[in-house]
């Protein structure tokens, strides 16, 4: 990457509020995130040049769209501000993340205020479910599944059981770290839920099947709630940096991202992939790309991963496709702990989608939200000591819209 675009801070709301219980609205979400996003930047509305919203399905939830016409709601210095919406599923974040760096990039603006936002427990869980299902190919895909996204990624798990064998046990202890790492995130769904050990295991009563291989704590969370990161052109952080008395150099910037869109149906990303080790290559290219335009080797050169774990399977796919182990050996990685808090390369240190929460339209901006936060040091109980380059891996439909990201300080 030629061009730096810092990251000035941002905010993310408490993943444990139903919105909608408290009888508050959209807007009210969008509101309280970027105001938060705003302050921890300390930056002031008249100071953002441009806004970009990442959501998947509000018009579904909540009859909503438009929602770039929010920003001038939540301030009067917003009113006139240019704003776009971004959709690509459960990565619309990231693809926001992407539209506001090209356009910091190519010098049309130096400010972008990106926020991602979800209502999404407004409406009983089938409903839910049939909603979400939109980021797959409808009337094609897990036709009878009552649960479509856990048929699709049961399905998964049976490519890699035929392919190279699965062990369930290994899924449960993904599941188990990540609600372990919620326990120390202050704004984790999770984070004052209790289990015991017969949670993560196969007993029907305390851990019961959702769709095939997928039991309920195989599974991310339906969650409400936004984030917001402030992005800047490099000319602007360094006076940024001057104004707020801040060494340049502990300013965290993207340093390298990927992105790569697979057909849509999952089928047809299965027999595609025969010539390749990698179930998904798509994601390993996303990966690989971020790795690339970062200058960096590999996960070696890694403090800590973000990743898309809306189901334990798909952190497990994660695992080989960062390149962690080869393909078919995740395994390995969970047994020898290295994806733990306190391992080689923490994986999820916030929790995930399983312990922190999943309002599909934020996850990728609060990745990177959280990457920022341990490359300065400020992710409090979630932090890795030293960690100074952070990846991210953001995942829209059954591995359709695939976004990865680098941040660093070095």
């Amino acid at each position: 990457m030629n061009k730096k675009i810092y990251i000035l801070g941002g905010s993310q709301t408490d993943f444990a509020v139903n919105w909608s219980r408290s009888e508050k609205t959209l807007y009210d979400l969008f509101s309280k995130v970027v105001l938060d996003g705003l302050e921890g930047a300390k930056m002031e509305a008249k100071d953002i040049d441009v806004g970009h919203v990442g959501n998947f399905v509000a018009e579904l939830f909540t009859g909503q769209g438009m929602l770039g016409g929010y920003f001038g709601h939540v301030h009067k210095d917003f009113s006139g501000m240019p704003s776009s919406r971004h959709e690509g599923a459960c990565a619309s974040g990231s693809l926001a993340i992407l539209a506001a760096m090209s356009d910091l990039e190519s010098g049309r603006y130096e400010t972008a205020c990106v926020v991602g936002i979800e209502l999404m427990k407004n409406v009983p869980g089938t409903i839910a479910a049939k909603n979400l299902g939109a980021a797959a190919w409808v009337g094609r895909e897990a036709v009878g599944a009552k649960y479509l996204w856990p048929a699709m990624f049961s399905d998964l798990c049976d490519v890699y059981n035929n392919r190279y064998g699965l062990n369930y046990e290994h899924l449960n202890k993904i599941s188990k770290i990540n609600f372990s790492n919620a326990k120390n995130n202050p704004n984790a769904q999770t984070r004052n839920w209790s289990f015991s050990d017969k949670s993560f295991s196969t007993n029907d009563e305390f851990n019961p099947v959702i769709e095939g291989w997928m039991r309920k704590q195989d599974c991310g969370q339906v969650t409400d709630g936004g984030a917001v990161i402030i992005l800047a052109t490099e000319t602007y952080a360094h006076d940024y940096a001057i104004k707020n008395n801040i060494n340049i150099d502990n300013l965290p910037y993207i340093k390298g991202w990927g992105h790569t869109t697979a057909p849509l149906l999952m089928s047809t990303k299965l027999t595609e992939n025969t010539e390749s080790n990698y179930i998904f290559p798509w994601t390993r290219k996303a990966i690989t790309d971020a790795y690339k335009r970062a200058g960096i080797r590999g996960p070696k050169d890694l403090d800590a991963i973000e990743t898309h774990d809306c189901f334990s399977i798909t952190e497990y796919m994660a695992i080989e496709h960062f390149g962690i182990t080869k393909p078919g050996e995740a395994w390995k990685a969970i047994e020898e702990g290295i994806i733990e808090k306190s391992g080689a390369l923490p994986i999820n240190p916030s929790g995930g989608l399983i312990g922190l929460g999943h309002p599909v339209g934020a996850t990728g901006i609060r990745m990177v939200l959280d990457g920022a936060k341990q490359t300065t040091g400020s992710a409090k109980d979630m932090q890795i000591n030293g960690a100074k380059t952070i990846a991210t891996y953001n995942v829209g439909g059954s591995g359709t819209t695939n976004v990865s990201f680098i941040v660093s300080t070095k």
